[in-house]
């Protein structure tokens, strides 16, 4: 049933460091949209069933703004190897196996079911070279109820033998993508150069082209690793910094999405304010494949548009809860590194950059906001120690640090709930 009210302990993030808390809370729902959110019911949503949640947390849901879809199976291997080594290593040649279709139903099946059930309800990730593989991942993304951008991969060099496409195939392949991708609901296509030096400059400026004319956005990495980044001016003489390599293509644009800058530049990041570029933070693969560290308070204090991803399987979590700790825990390092100069990230702004930060790519108000179709999970702390009286903020803290799938009791994605015993 789409049309009704939900009542429990709500806390959001508006804003970076902002919460908003109603402890006993009314949230009213007609067709799945958010009326409202009131201490007391109002009288005309008296008559509406009601879900009632007393006594648990209601969170907003997790996006997860980063993530290859192929490499799911291989979580946690490879971690002793630096990015270019584990890119040839691992990742490779575990993608290159969704040549299988079955293969590939069986696995993406799975990781839609875990990342649903972890609170993960908006992705915007990454596929393998596979057309039909990548049409698979979007229909059991849909299926699960999860709502996102999937990208086929591209890239014409520099890989591994058994895993490149020719620039006619990806040209060809990209497009009958975009064309089939037409019939889902809730997961759209995105263009994906998988980063620069996998893509020849012909490929990128076909994309560029195919970016223009069906009006999509672009996903890719940038400034990751600094062996990487002295390859990248290598192969682009012509440009001063990684970003240019993109933005030369049309590539670089209003809703791109630009994985880990962990080096760029002060030029760089200012090129990614005007562009209204996305730079998306992935704390644990950032350390995993030993990247660096992504300066995210620097970041937001100069006004960055900043989410998080899980990256998996460089990160070897899915779980967004656990993505947010490790980007404090990142932050503290920088801390550290600084002599105690520089100022940590806070729960609270962490669980905005899990929550709200990405949710605006699809086009969603802050915080709970009336007029949003619902994206929420309903927390159960009772299998967390026992502490009194706490407040809103630290039982908020403590789930962040604490849950996982057994403390998710409900999940509500789109407006329709999807994880739980329905109302």
């Amino acid at each position: 049933m789409k049309t009704f009210v939900l009542h429990g302990d709500f806390v959001s993030a508006p804003e970076p460091g902002r919460l908003e808390t109603v402890r006993g809370g009314y949230m009213a729902l007609e067709n799945g949209v958010i009326q409202g959110l009131f201490p007391v019911l109002p009288e005309r949503y008296r008559g509406l069933p009601v879900a009632d949640y007393s006594g648990k947390l209601i969170l907003q849901s997790f996006a997860d703004m980063h993530l290859h879809a192929p490499q799911y199976p291989m979580l946690g291997l490879g971690m002793d190897l630096q990015l270019l080594e584990w890119l040839h290593a691992y990742a490779f040649p575990n993608e290159a196996k969704f040549r299988d279709p079955d293969y590939a139903r069986l696995e993406y099946a799975r990781l839609s079911r875990d990342l649903i059930r972890a609170g993960t309800t908006r992705a915007v990730m990454f596929s393998s070279l596979h057309t039909d593989a990548t049409l698979i991942l979007m229909e059991e993304l849909e299926k699960a109820g999860i709502t996102g951008y999937v990208g086929k991969v591209n890239m014409d060099r520099n890989a591994t033998p058994g895993y490149q496409e020719t620039t006619e195939e990806s040209v060809s392949e990209t497009i009958r993508f975009i064309e089939e991708s037409a019939r889902f609901r809730k997961v759209r296509p995105i263009i994906t150069p998988r980063f620069t030096p996998s893509c020849s400059d012909r490929l990128m400026e076909e994309l560029g082209r195919i970016a223009k004319e069906y009006g999509l956005y672009v996903q890719s990495h940038l400034s990751e690793n600094l062996q990487e980044i002295e390859w990248v001016r290598e192969l682009h003489p012509d440009c001063s910094e990684y970003w240019e390599t993109y933005d030369k293509y049309g590539l670089f644009g209003d809703h791109t999405v630009m994985v880990h800058c962990i080096w760029s530049s002060e030029r760089e990041r200012r090129a990614m304010r005007e562009h209204n570029v996305l730079a998306v933070h992935c704390p644990d693969s950032n350390v995993n494949v030993c990247s660096g560290l992504f300066p995210v308070i620097r970041m937001l204090d100069e006004g960055t548009w900043v989410a998080l991803g899980s990256d998996i399987a460089g990160g070897a979590d899915y779980h967004m809860n656990r993505v947010m700790t490790g980007a404090i825990r990142t932050s503290k390092a920088r801390r550290i590194q600084s002599g105690w100069k520089d100022r940590f990230l806070q729960v609270t702004e962490a669980y905005y950059l899990g929550t709200t930060a990405g949710a605006t790519y699809f086009g969603a108000g802050k915080g709970f906001s009336a007029g949003d179709r619902l994206h929420a999970i309903v927390v159960d702390e009772s299998s967390f120690p026992e502490n009194g009286n706490l407040s809103l903020q630290e039982r908020l803290e403590r789930a962040v640090y604490l849950m996982d799938e057994k403390n998710i009791a409900a999940v509500f994605s789109d407006g329709e709930q999807v994880v739980g015993s329905s109302v």
